[in-house]
């Protein structure tokens, strides 16, 4: 394999706490890494940099590691642009406008489906991405399921369940039936395809016995369990997220003090997706200034979906963290990387150490803090050996 020294890195972000200024971004400044194949194999000051096969200048930008992008939804059919431009002209946002994708899905075929979420996975690696996980839940159909969660699998090793996103039109009048299909011959096909299974608990959507009875039928199968809670209003999801002992509680955007005393203690991370809330123009935001201040592990994620947050930026959603969720610019970016990755319980990603996967990001910036600073502006790419000014 071919070994690559990067060098010129005016600030590298590695979220090791024991490195650089000892923050817990870790920051080193003036460094280098070199890469041997697909890992990092050396990390340090570029003064000190080891020799290796080639070697690439990047003229004083940043670099960090690949954004972990938690939560998506990028397996999908059609689209809801009209839903969207309906809330911009003040009709509220309710979780039932996830069946609309469903007909489109149900329609499609899978190699569409597989060209919609390459199409998008594309779209995150170009803005800086590296690990991305992806749910199912616009099927809604034992067949349909699996269909999305086959296809998930071919673009993604964070596959999970949502077959329990809303309750199919076929079941309107029998929600305890579709249930009973969810933790039955739906999950007996979908828990081989999956790593996690994931519940909406929302009005519209499920209560809080449905969710239990999902995440325990799904833990029983061997997957692990992720929760939509406190979206749209204050209701029981963080709390069943975090008796479940779930990863994440995702949304988390209306919590009440043992709300957030629960995620605290169980050690559940709270994933913030505020591009959610800036597309339902939701009246707040998560207040992540809350979370940390209570010792809570925040992350931060796309939701990328067709119906309340079709965006595949995590740089766009790291400067809504900051400008509405109360995240300091750091902290948005530990939230967009290490903290992406706690919510996956993932140790190999979301960091620059050694032995670590290669995926990094280089900003045409100085430092991490413009990716706050500079919204809406194109600075994350994927490091890669044809990105140095000079070679």
């Amino acid at each position: 394999m071919t070994s690559t020294l990067y060098t010129g890195i005016g600030e590298l972000v590695t979220n090791d706490p024991a490195r650089g200024d000892g923050s817990a971004l870790g920051l080193t400044r003036d460094a280098a890494v070199v890469v041997d194949g697909d890992r990092v194999a050396w990390i340090g000051a570029a003064a000190a940099a080891p020799e290796a096969d080639t070697r690439v200048d990047v003229g004083g930008r940043c670099v960090l590691p690949g954004f972990v992008d938690s939560h998506s939804h990028v397996v999908f059919a059609g689209d809801r642009a009209e839903e969207f431009a309906a809330r911009a002209a003040g009709q509220p946002y309710a979780a039932g406008g996830i069946r609309t994708t469903v007909a489109a899905v149900r329609a499609a075929t899978d190699e569409e489906l597989l060209a919609t979420g390459r199409r998008l996975l594309a779209e995150m690696r170009r803005q800086g991405t590296g690990t991305v996980e992806i749910k199912s839940g616009y099927g809604l159909s034992v067949e349909d399921e699996r269909r999305c969660l086959e296809v998930a699998a071919q673009l993604t090793d964070e596959v999970t369940f949502l077959g329990a996103h809303v309750v199919p039109p076929e079941f309107a009048d029998e929600p305890d039936s579709y249930v009973a299909l969810v933790t039955g011959p739906m999950l007996d096909v979908c828990a081989p395809l999956a790593r996690w299974i994931d519940v909406f608990v929302e009005d519209g959507a499920f209560d809080a016995d449905a969710a239990r009875a999902i995440l325990e039928a799904g833990r029983a199968r061997g997957l692990e369990a992720r929760v939509h809670a406190n979206q749209l209003g204050p209701g029981p999801g963080v709390q069943v997220a975090c008796e479940q002992g779930a990863a994440s509680a995702d949304h988390c955007t209306h919590l009440t003090d043992a709300d957030v005393a629960a995620l605290v203690d169980s050690g559940t991370v709270a994933t913030l997706v505020p591009g959610a809330d800036f597309s339902t123009r939701s009246p707040v935001y998560p207040d992540g200034r809350r979370l940390i201040d209570a010792g809570a592990t925040v992350a931060l994620a796309t939701d990328c979906n067709p119906g309340t947050s079709y965006t595949t930026s995590m740089p766009f959603v790291i400067a809504l963290a900051v400008r509405e969720c109360g995240l300091t610019p750091s902290e948005a970016v530990w939230a967009a990387t290490a903290g992406g990755a706690a919510a996956l319980r993932r140790d190999d990603v979301g960091r620059i150490v050694e032995g670590a996967p290669a995926a990094l990001t280089v900003l045409d910036a100085p430092t991490h803090l413009h990716l706050a600073y500079r919204p809406g502006v194109p600075l994350a790419a994927p490091l890669t050996a044809d990105d140095g000014r000079s070679a």
